[in-house]
């Protein structure tokens, strides 16, 4: 299937040319009917030889309803340009050629109607000559009267031509389904419909509006045929279950999950209708969507827009900027960037065009991206960007530059972190990737780049010599001549206090091998286990707790913990009545 909008100045018969070509009326309202004049977007189709099926979304003339005509066009990939023989060019001509100029449609036929009451060779003339510096500039003309009927095969032969000649939509992108219309059927529900312009729909499919809301495909119909599935391009009918059909109006698109980034703002370059200032508040339009944004210019071609909501948006779009108060077109648009740096420092507008003036395309798009942190795969591609180079691991794609400036923030973190934290064993992952801001699971390959050593989630130097800072190795030496006068005399908790040691310098100096801790705030020296073999193996065997408490010289308190440690190094085992024997022989 192909889809083609029309366009021109009203009452130029773009819907008697559309009825004359289909057979079918495309004014949808009785109010069209009575007053002859098209209102709201209407829609129509055929089968042309050597075409297939076509379908055409006619579009209101009246300037009063240019937002319709918008609408009409923005999701349509060409046109038919309407101009009357016996009026010529007129306003909403120039308005609609703005319009899909600044769209960048570049496929369509001039058609010259009325052909029978006036010579169409001026009115040709005359449109080529506004066409001439445009998007159409190249599109070929037919006359035709509507009426008499000649020129109708002429304009079914330039039909057949031109969407032969339009390039293949991609049937696999993601979905992105702006709706122009939405009503309830009784006994079916919620039914939309739409242009589809890339992708395909299948029956079962879930979609999203652009709330997050999950939406589920019940049926679909193209042209009043039921279908399974609709590849792009197409007009499609979706009856759709979950939703009502305020929650999909005109204007809100359904998206595949997770393949669309909601930007807020955007950077775009501008391509403006005159040389007139560019008012603060304007109307971005975009497939059916009509959305209030703020502007502010970064230099002389682009600018930052606001928009009064989310829209999902990638690199490449084009759209148009209507002024609201003057009722103009004022621009024609592409989206540069949907996740654009803050603009919060001083200077940061003026950096901030100068780096726009030098995105001629996506890749000029993602490097800035890139050279600004690190970026999933599925982001760049929501954003319309590609990846280059190789990913950083897994799917995290950056710069070289900017991951050596990774690599010193955290080399430079893991120093501060051991300077603030002596005692602690390095500086966990965690804590590494929350002080980047990146994810964790980046940090172990972060760390090689760095010179640090990553092993059991801790960051450390590889040459780190294993040391104690001054007061605890201090403390610790008093602990160790306290100990080798009495080797399992554990100190108890006011001796610990005493000396300054809580569980995390015990821990500290355990870690560097300086004592052994075989209970909570029970530490003896590290060979206290040799040493305490030693002793039991004097015992007769097997032997008791007692024996054992009395021959070590030691409290209750320690020989449990100290015999348990024995018995799980395999030094020791119990009895089946509960005594103790040694197995192993001391050095």
């Amino acid at each position: 299937m192909h889809v083609i909008a029309t366009a021109g100045h009203v009452d130029h018969g773009k819907s008697t040319l559309v009825s004359a070509l289909t057979g079918m009326e495309p004014d949808r309202l009785a109010e069209e009917r009575r007053r002859r004049l098209t209102i709201d977007l209407g829609f129509a189709w055929t089968d042309l030889p050597g075409a297939g099926e076509v379908a055409f979304v006619d579009v209101p003339g009246h300037e009063r309803f240019v937002a319709n005509m918008l609408a009409g066009v923005g999701p349509v990939p060409a046109v038919l340009f309407v101009v009357a023989a016996d009026e010529g060019w007129m306003p909403q001509s120039a308005e609609h050629l703005e319009a899909l100029d600044a769209l960048g449609v570049s496929h369509g036929v001039l058609v010259v109607t009325r052909s029978d009451l006036a010579d169409p060779a001026p009115a040709i003339e005359e449109a080529r000559a506004w066409m001439s510096e445009s998007t159409l500039r190249d599109i070929p003309a037919v006359a035709v009267s509507a009426v008499t009927g000649e020129g109708l095969d002429d304009v079914r032969k330039a039909i057949t031509a031109l969407v032969t000649a339009l390039p293949a939509p991609d049937t696999t992108a993601p979905i992105r389904l702006w709706a122009d219309r939405s009503f309830t059927i009784h006994g079916a529900g919620t039914v939309i419909t739409a242009t589809l312009g890339a992708g395909t729909i299948r029956v079962g499919d879930e979609l999203l509006n652009t709330e997050g809301r999950a939406v589920r495909v019940r049926g679909i119909e193209a042209l009043g045929n039921p279908h399974d599935q609709v590849a792009a391009t197409a007009r499609v009918a979706l009856n759709l279950r979950g939703v009502d059909r305020s929650e999909v109006p005109r204007g809100l698109p359904l998206l595949t999950p997770a393949a669309w980034r909601m930007a807020g703002s955007a950077d775009v370059q501008l391509r403006p209708t005159s040389s007139a200032p560019l008012p603060e508040r304007l109307i971005m339009h975009i497939g059916t969507a009509a959305v209030p944004c703020r502007l502010r210019p970064l230099g002389s071609e682009h600018a930052r827009l606001r928009f009064d909501r989310p829209l999902p948006l990638r690199y490449g779009d084009r759209a148009v900027l209507r002024d609201p108060g003057r009722r103009r077109i004022a621009a024609g648009l592409i989206v540069l960037d949907v996740d654009p740096p803050p603009l919060t420092r001083r200077g940061a507008a003026r950096s901030r065009a100068a780096e726009l003036s030098g995105m001629r395309t996506a890749d000029d798009v993602a490097s800035a991206h890139l050279r600004r942190g690190l970026r999933r795969t599925a982001d760049l591609a929501a954003m319309g960007l590609p990846t280059q180079g190789a990913p950083r691991h897994a799917d995290w794609w950056t710069t070289d530059e900017r991951w050596a400036e990774y690599a010193a923030e955290l080399a430079k973190a893991e120093r501060h972190h051991r300077n603030s934290h002596p005692l602690e064993p390095g500086m966990p992952v965690a804590a590494a990737a929350r002080r980047l801001g990146i994810d964790p699971a980046l940090i172990p390959e972060l760390a090689k780049a760095a010179a640090l050593t990553c092993e059991s989630g801790l960051l450390t130097p590889p040459d780190l010599a294993p040391g104690l800072p001054a007061a605890l190795e201090k403390a610790v030496q008093q602990l160790e001549r306290d100990l080798a006068a009495n080797p399992f005399g554990a100190p108890n908790a006011d001796r610990l206090t005493e000396l300054g040691l809580g569980n995390t310098e015990l821990a500290a100096a355990e870690r560097v091998g300086r004592l052994l801790r075989i209970a909570p705030g029970i530490v003896l020296l590290p060979d206290a286990d040799r040493r305490a073999l030693t002793v039991l193996t004097e015992l007769p065997q097997p032997f008791t707790l007692s024996d054992a408490r009395q021959a070590m010289g030691t409290t209750r308190r320690v020989a449990v913990p100290l015999l348990e440690l024995l018995a799980a190094r395999g030094m020791t085992r119990r009895t089946e009545d509960g005594e103790h024997e040694t197995l192993t022989p001391p050095d």
